[in-house]
């Protein structure tokens, strides 16, 4: 025996089923945009790193030139030796920040996807 539900039953349900969804969607949302922001972290920490790096490289330029000019002191051949292999890391360091950082995806695309389940869904429910 079926049990006949008034109108205001059956919205209060769909309304009800609604607000389950959009929580859930949040939840997702949520939990996308946290793993996204892990990902960018060890990103920016290969990026800072590199650029501390260059900045160390650079230093060296710099202490290069210097005993470069104090009338050409052995030292300065050293010198450019670990500025150049400080620079090249610091390159290496840079674009595998920068490879990192292009894999990211700052949408919440299962969310989205989700979403668009959802609205299918609800228009099947209202036919």
């Amino acid at each position: 025996m079926a049990v006949d539900r008034s109108f205001s039953e059956l919205l209060q349900g769909i309304i009800h089923n609604v607000q389950d969804i959009v929580r859930s969607e949040v939840r997702l949302a949520k939990t996308e945009i946290r793993e996204e922001a892990i990902k960018a972290k060890a990103s920016l920490l290969l990026l800072g790193a590199g650029a501390v790096t260059g900045l160390f490289a650079i230093l060296f330029l710099l202490l290069m030139i210097v005993s470069a000019l104090a009338l050409i002191v052995p030292n300065w051949g050293a010198a450019l030796i670990v500025a150049v292999a400080l620079a090249f890391a610091a390159g290496v360091m840079l674009a595998g920040g920068v490879k990192s950082f292009q894999k990211l995806h700052p949408t919440p695309e299962r969310t989205i996807e989700s979403i668009k389940e959802n609205i299918q869904w609800a228009k099947q429910q209202t036919k």
